[in-house]
């Protein structure tokens, strides 16, 4: 059974084909993905591929992935995840994105508090990590907010343009 979680204002639940349209705007939006070294999304056979390749994680428990939206409206207007889980599964890693005409609503705020309290209290992770371009100043700004520090002596070996933040139980 997916956690769907609620927000005061937000609602997470999982993503469904019907999110196709805007997986793709969010895939491949070039302001979305300014700061994010991903493969782009450019079809809707590749949106709905996506979608496909994340319940099927999910059911396989790789990570947990939920869609973002506005308490009744169905329309997803970001996501948020944790993945990347270490062996013992105490270790995961939160990532996100959100539609540009969200963006400086505290949305991501409200989505992170909320999936900093279920994998810390639900899951029992002893930590979780955010891995962010250097130059992404809103997503650092969000995850300082959020009491997560940065870890200046660790590298992003996949991407070096990254730095990590961090936060504990």
């Amino acid at each position: 059974m997916f956690p769907e979680l609620q927000t005061e204002r937000l609602f997470l639940r999982q993503l469904k084909e019907s999110d196709d349209q805007v997986i793709l705007f969010l895939r491949s939006n070039e302001i979305v993905n300014t700061y994010v070294k991903r493969p782009k999304t450019n079809t809707k056979e590749e949106a709905i591929n996506f979608i496909n390749k994340i319940n099927k994680g999910i059911d396989q428990q790789d990570w947990l992935f939920w869609g973002i939206t506005i308490k009744d409206n169905p329309e997803l207007i970001g996501t948020i995840c944790l993945w990347n889980f270490s062996e013992d599964k105490k270790i995961a890693e939160v990532g996100y994105d959100l539609h540009p005409k969200f963006y400086k609503q505290g949305i991501m705020n409200e989505a992170l508090i909320s999936i900093l309290d279920y994998g810390f209290t639900t899951l029992g992770l002893d930590r979780i990590e955010a891995f962010t371009h250097k130059n992404n100043e809103a997503s650092k700004k969000l995850l300082i907010r959020n009491n997560f520090n940065h870890i200046e002596d660790r590298i992003d070996n996949d991407n070096p343009d990254n730095v990590i933040f961090s936060i504990s139980k």
